[in-house]
């Protein structure tokens, strides 16, 4: 049986420099050893574009579905305490050949269970899991992509500070750590990555993420068949194990060298941007749909890059039917009719699409956001790049699924007026700028060792949130979701009206003011930039959450 990891708290890589210095060894030892043909670290100055690729030749996969470990074969460390309800899941991190299009060569990655995007982890609202990670990655790699160290981070929930990825916290190969989620209640549209100290941006990239699902009586696992009354009924429903008509679609963008191996330029710590699009681990790929309506879980894995989706029938341009979720949670109100949206590094949109008006028709999914730098996009383009290609079947189906008028009503205290009517006492502003070389907040470097901010559990704060230089940074907060209340002194879009867990500050986005609390738990979490180039860089802060008095 592995045992419990016991990472050091010390970094092995605190001083990013040295990291530097330590990986341009790992891509001289592959070039002088004749590794030509593997894929190796790239260069400070850029690539020749990646070899062509035909779109819409490969089907897009859907990621698969973890599966319960019995109770028997799983056994937690003495030290845990864990709910008697528990389910059990056992998950690796290892190797595994992947083909990101039949045209290119099967490429080594880093998985959870050897895929990416890894196993989905479905769970319900109030029935916690115990997820073992073990660490299979191997020590001497040749590819020089990534380093074999772990920290899980289960994005978006509301978990303790030992089962929160803390950077630090990492575990070695052959290794393993097991992490508990209480799972409590709406979190319901999260996912999990790779959060290890200063090579997050690079485990990532190699394919250490994945998506985890929280259903509960109201946005229910039984889906559009749940007759209950409480029962949401949006589209999406289990036949044989499968969920049919709920969606995910990861985006990441990738780089490739001309003998079609995965490249990474691990001197780009201003942010990584690729030129071939994937789509659950597939570049362009098409998707055959029904004439009825689906659930899409739009989320943005990609290191740096930002897109702005539309659809379009032909030349012309159609909404999205509904927008029904962003980040972690349901709306609390769908929206309409909406002619696109763009999502940043971590975010993530849930929109229904009807495909009954377009039965016989292909329809695309298209990037009008032009990005060549972690900067920040350069500009809405015409007629943009076609991600993927939505085959509709002529024959109509069955659709018993609705979007109801309301998803997820925000609880009365807890709407931002009544919040604000009470008062707030607590006031912060963090700056996000660049600093000799590397990335601060509020002026300083990440230090694990001191702490930037010590709210108070349950109670509420508003934080300024602002930079400079034309930057933008997708600011990602542990534990906790907010409300945006202005940017740039405006109330936010529609789309950014709902719970938030990252939210884009600079460049021509702008100042953000936020209204934030922290509950459930209290001690140590972080706070960071996730173009997680930028991350690794240092651009990360600590916060100690403290008891309520």
């Amino acid at each position: 049986m592995p045992s419990r990891a016991t990472p050091p708290r010390a970094g092995i890589f605190k001083d990013f420099s040295r990291r530097w210095m330590l990986r341009a060894g790992v891509a001289s030892l592959a070039t002088s050893s004749g590794l030509a043909g593997l894929t190796r670290l790239g260069r400070a100055d850029g690539f020749a574009p990646s070899p062509p690729t035909t779109p819409f030749l490969d089907a897009l996969p859907l990621p698969s579905f973890a599966q319960p470990s019995a109770a028997t074969t799983i056994t937690p460390s003495p030290a845990r305490r864990i709910p008697s309800n528990a389910v059990f899941y056992e998950i690796e991190t290892r190797e595994a050949l992947h083909s990101f299009h039949s045209q290119l060569p099967l490429n080594s990655i880093w998985g959870y269970n050897g895929l990416t995007p890894g196993p989905t982890i479905r769970a319900k609202a109030g029935i916690p899991n115990l997820v073992r990670f073990t660490n299979h990655l191997p020590q001497n790699d040749p590819v020089g992509i990534g380093s074999p160290i772990n920290a899980i981070h289960r994005h978006g929930g509301f978990q303790a500070p030992e089962d929160d990825g803390y950077p630090a916290d990492f575990f070695s190969t052959e290794v393993s750590r097991d992490y508990l989620y209480l799972n409590p209640g709406e979190d319901g549209n999260l996912w999990y990555h790779d959060h290890s100290l200063d090579i997050t941006a690079e485990n990532v990239y190699r394919g250490l993420a994945a998506l985890y699902w929280n259903f509960d009586a109201r946005d229910s696992l039984e889906g559009e068949l749940d007759l209950s009354p409480d029962a949401l009924r949006l589209p999406g429903r289990m036949d044989n194990g499968s969920r049919l008509y709920d969606i995910p679609l990861v985006f990441q963008d990738r780089q490739f060298d001309k003998q079609g191996f995965l490249i990474y330029d691990s001197f780009a710590h201003n942010g990584f941007v690729g030129d071939k699009f994937c789509v659950n681990g597939v570049i362009q790929p098409y998707f055959d749909v029904q004439p009825r309506k689906y659930r899409f879980r739009f989320v943005n894995g990609s290191n740096a890059r930002q897109y702005e989706f539309v659809l379009r029938d032909g030349t012309t341009d159609v909404p999205f039917d509904y927008i029904i979720g962003t980040d972690d949670r349901l709306l609390e109100h769908p929206l309409a009719n909406v002619s696109g949206f763009r999502i940043a590094s971590s975010e993530r949109v849930q929109a229904v699409i009807d495909f009954s008006k377009y039965a016989g028709k292909e329809i695309y999914l298209v990037n009008r956001l032009e990005q060549v730098e972690g900067r920040k996009p350069k500009g809405i383009v015409d007629p943009g790049v076609q991600l993927v290609k939505f085959r509709v079947a002529k024959r109509k189906v069955d659709d018993p699924s609705q979007v109801p008028p309301t998803l997820r009503p925000v609880p009365p205290d807890e709407r931002p007026e009544a919040v604000l009517a009470a008062g707030v006492r607590v006031r912060r502003t963090f700056e996000w700028n660049r600093q000799g070389g590397a990335w601060a907040v509020n002026g300083q470097l990440y230090d694990e060792n001191r702490i930037d901010a010590k709210p108070v559990q349950d109670q509420y704060e508003i934080w300024d949130l602002k930079a400079g230089g034309g930057w933008e940074h997708p600011v990602h907060v542990h534990l906790t979701n907010f409300f945006i209340l202005s940017r740039n002194g405006k109330k936010p879009a529609s789309v950014e009206q709902g719970w938030k867990d990252v939210v884009v500050v600079g460049g021509d986005r702008g100042d953000v003011q936020i209204l934030i609390k922290f509950s459930g738990f209290t001690g140590k979490y972080v706070f960071h930039c996730h173009t997680v180039e930028h991350e690794d860089a240092r651009m990360m802060a600590n916060l100690e959450i403290q008891p309520k008095r």
